[in-house]
This record gives structure tokens, C-alpha cells and sequence, in this order.
């Protein structure tokens, strides 16, 4: 068993983003800029703001957080979003989801500025990465694909499968996996709540992307010796270990499924850093005018 290191490889690659992004500052006269929206005090979101920010300083962006109490109607929300898109000076957008039940995460994600999607999210960036044209990609699915890439595990011919479906991880990530691409070029079997016996597919998965939200939901019964596991999980739970008072469990028992494992991402330590990169990745490309 090896570690995918996602510590290992996103500091590598924010120090190639920060050389980048000092070689933009000099050809557009300012820094790559990211704007973040945050509406509410939802524990999760307010931490992995705080990451991103802190990520755009290390790597020498510029950032700008938006915070909104709950009660923010979704008209002055989608309002500021449109401020922002007209905003010759800002280069990527993300809104943290989950919002809250009377705002519509649809109708934000759409007014995002498809130029300024850096979460990847918006219909016509996602409809651009099903035919394999340049697009912003979703900035999870975008990092396993750096980390699968940096660790040169072969992907082409081989069947992965893929535990979830969601918008955000599961059905871009089985896309991508699918593609004629490297990584990609796999042959792909999506499972999700309402596949019967999901223990039979996951069994002959070569490679196996787990973003289903369950704690430890996949145990070393499930998959078979030398398979790569990618566990896209976050399942916090309080806990007196931690000084933050709560422990990050993955989707994937890792004790037991390691052993038999070739590849495996720790939680944490694994897909959540790479999932920044990923973001900083599609600010950086939208800075310099890559995709649009």
C-alpha cells in the first residue's frame, strides 16, 4: 500500500501556481483574483473558506470574502453576484454551498459568469467538459485528476468505479474518467443509494472514486487487492481528539481497506487539499485567459 499524499502534491503544485501567478501580475499589472461568498455560519463552510483564502495568500492572489446572515434573500444574492461578474478586476467566483432552503443553489450557480466559474459548476462549463473542450472543471474531480496524474497511476483500460452521484463530485468525475484523456480513457460503472448490491461492482473496480457521505461505507469486504482508492469523504464528527473539537472520518474504512489497496488518499491528507489546487488552478487559467 501506497499514500496518494495530497499535502505532498498540492504543495508542489502551489508552488508552481505561485511562480505562474508572479509572472501574470507582471503582464496584467495586478494579482489573479478570487471573490468568495459566504452566506451564513454553517461550521463546515466557514472552515473551508478560510481555506481558500489562505490558499489564495500563499500563492500570492488577491481574495475577497462576501459574508451574508441567512436571511439574505436570493434576489440581493444573485444581485451581488452579477456586481461581481461585471467586475473587470476579479477573475473567479465561488459561492459556498450548502445554502440555506430558500435560496435556489441552481439559479446562483447559473448566474455565475461561465468565465468566472472557478468551481466549475455552471451548466455550460460542465457541458464543455462532456465534449472534451476547454472548460473549467469541477475543482474536486479536477484535483483527483492532478493527483492521479502526478503519481503516474495508469488509468487508461481500466474499470473505475465510481460511488456517487452527485453534481459536484460523482457525475463529472465519471465523465472525466471516461475521456479520451489521460487520466481518463477508463471504462466507468457509476453507483449510487439506489443500485442494488453495490459490493458486486465495487469488487471489480480497478480504480475507485468514493464521494457517497457516509462514514467508513466502504469496508475491505468491498474491493478486491491492488485496487486504487480515492476517497472523496468529509464526514465530521465531534470528537475530544482534536482541538477543533471535531475528527474527519472518510467514506472508506482506511485501516482495513489500506492493506489491500496499491493507492489509497487519507482523510485528511488527501483529496480536500487537492480539491483547492484545483480552484486555484481554474483562478490562475481564468487570470490569464485559457479558457475563455
Amino acid at each position: 500500500m501506497q499514500l496518494l499524499d495530497g499535502k505532498f502534491v498540492s504543495e508542489k503544485l502551489k508552488l508552481q501556481i505561485a511562480e505562474e501567478a508572479a509572472d501574470i501580475r507582471q503582464k496584467i499589472g495586478r494579482k489573479p483574483h478570487l471573490v468568495a461568498i459566504l452566506v451564513g455560519h454553517d461550521g463546515g463552510s466557514e472552515t473551508y473558506v478560510a481555506s481558500k483564502i489562505k490558499n489564495c495568500e500563499k500563492v500570492g492572489f488577491d481574495s475577497t470574502l462576501y459574508r451574508f446572515e441567512n436571511d439574505i434573500t436570493e434576489d440581493a444574492l444573485l444581485q451581488k453576484i452579477e456586481e461581481v461578474n461585471n467586475d473587470p478586476n476579479t477573475d473567479g467566483i465561488l459561492v459556498q454551498l450548502p445554502l440555506p432552503k430558500h435560496i435556489s443553489a441552481d439559479n446562483v450557480t447559473e448566474r455565475i459568469s461561465p468565465e468566472k466559474d472557478v468551481d466549475g459548476f455552471h451548466p455550460i462549463n460542465l457541458g464543455r467538459m462532456q465534449r472534451n473542450l476547454p472548460s473549467f472543471l469541477p475543482a474536486t474531480p479536477y484535483g483527483i485528476l492532478l493527483m492521479l496524474a502526478e503519481y503516474n497511476i495508469n488509468t487508461a483500460g481500466k474499470h473505475c468505479v465510481v460511488v456517487g452521484r452527485s453534481n459536484i463530485v460523482g457525475s463529472p468525475m465519471s465523465i472525466l474518467m471516461a475521456r479520451n484523456t489521460n487520466p481518463g480513457n477508463c471504462t466507468v460503472t457509476i453507483c449510487h443509494s439506489r443500485t442494488p448490491d453495490i459490493k458486486k461492482f465495487t469488487l471489480d473496480a480497478d480504480i475507485l472514486i468514493v464521494a457517497i457521505g457516509k462514514k467508513n461505507f466502504i469496508t475491505a469486504d468491498m474491493v478486491k487487492e491492488g485496487v486504487v482508492v480515492i476517497d472523496v469523504g468529509m464526514n465530521r464528527e465531534i470528537s475530544n481528539e482534536t482541538k477543533s473539537g471535531y475528527k474527519l472520518y472518510g467514506d472508506v474504512d482506511f485501516d482495513n481497506v489500506a492493506p489491500k489497496s496499491s493507492w489509497i488518499t487519507p482523510v485528511p491528507g488527501g483529496v480536500g487539499l487537492m480539491t483547492i489546487v484545483g480552484l486555484l488552478k481554474n483562478t490562475l487559467a481564468s487570470a490569464k485567459k485559457e479558457i475563455y
